[in-house]
């Protein structure tokens, strides 16, 4: 079986680095990753931080597709708890009709910052319909196929293209993977997020288990983690030491996982709620581009992984492009 790689980039803001910085290093990497032939380049949805750049990731596709020739774009992924799911298909219609068959819409379950920036965006919503609602919504606005029994039965999302945008479910749980099953669409779970390998196991299970074939669809499983390529193991194990996970646990039992330490308190701040934080070694896959490749190899085959997104958060940019010239290299010779 072959292998698909492709690329979540969240333009990250460094140290001495501002916003016109991340974005432009978002542009060179995704010019470099479409003549490099990975497969999509998503773009990620954060607000209220100072370390990332991406608060409108519909924006950016809609300039990261003018500036690339062939490489699908997309979302990884629009927080669909905030917005209304016809605006968000009239959006990606766009996107869909400026550049067919080259758009994806990755849907997240995260909030995407801190209580402070859920309520601005979540402003004037009296009770917000479940996730799952929206996305059922969100499907059939996307192919103007309302249910007859819908209260907009009637409504069209215009534009109409000619190849509508593919959705994919995002989320790091055993309850994301079961709600892409039920949808019948593709799952990607985010190991960069949740490196715990028992939950991915039990939610790939999930998937594949509980699946709705009579969407007419197939299941896809698409697994996004850390990883960075070095011409060393050296080189890459330096590059990787100095990234943390950071999580918040909160009094009712909810986690996320947070950029800082800083932000990791503000948030149990704003919550006003008890909380605790824990800080761990970052989950990164590392090494030279024969190990690394042995590595996904062996995860694609223990899980039936369909496609690997890469994301590589390397303050030096000119070796963050290397790590995926490598990583490029190391499957350039094998069967698609």
């Amino acid at each position: 079986m072959g292998i698909k790689l492709s690329i979540l980039d969240q333009s990250v803001i460094f140290p001495g680095e501002t916003a016109s910085d991340a974005f432009q290093h978002t542009i060179s990497l995704v010019q470099q990753a479409d003549k490099l032939g990975y497969h999509r380049f998503w773009v990620s949805e954060h607000h209220d931080s100072e370390q990332v750049a991406g608060s409108s990731p519909e924006v950016l596709i809609s300039h990261l597709l003018a500036k690339t020739e062939r490489i699908r774009i997309g979302s990884g992924g629009i927080m669909l708890q905030h917005y209304s799911p016809y605006k968000v298909a009239e959006n990606f219609n766009v996107l869909a009709s400026l550049a067919p068959g080259r758009v994806d819409l990755g849907v997240g379950r995260a909030p995407g910052g801190l209580p402070r920036s859920t309520k601005a965006l979540q402003q004037g919503v009296v009770e917000a319909a479940s996730l799952s609602d929206k996305l059922s919504e969100l499907q059939q606005f996307v192919h103007n196929r309302l249910d007859d029994d819908h209260p907009l039965k009637g409504l069209r999302v215009s534009p109409i293209p000619t190849v509508p945008v593919d959705i994919f479910i995002l989320g790091t749980s055993v309850a994301s993977a079961q709600l892409a099953a039920e949808a019948g669409l593709p799952y990607v779970f985010a190991q960069f997020i949740n490196g715990d390998h028992a939950i991915a196991e039990a939610a790939f299970e999930a998937y594949q288990q509980g699946f709705n074939a009579e969407k007419g669809t197939q299941p896809k499983l698409i697994l996004a983690l850390s990883l960075i390529v070095a011409d060393t193991q050296e080189e890459a194990a330096e590059l990787a030491g100095e990234y943390k996970n950071v999580k918040i646990h909160l009094e009712n039992g909810k986690t996320l996982t947070v950029g800082t330490l800083e932000q990791a308190e503000e948030y149990g701040r704003q919550t006003e709620a008890k909380f605790t934080v824990e800080v761990k070694q970052a989950e990164i896959t590392k090494g030279t581009k024969e190990t690394v490749r042995r590595h996904l190899l062996d995860v694609q085959s223990k899980y039936g992984i369909d496609e690997f997104i890469i994301t590589t958060s390397v303050k030096d940019f000119d070796k963050r492009l290397r790590s995926f010239e490598l990583l490029s290299e190391a499957f350039a010779e094998l069967p698609v």
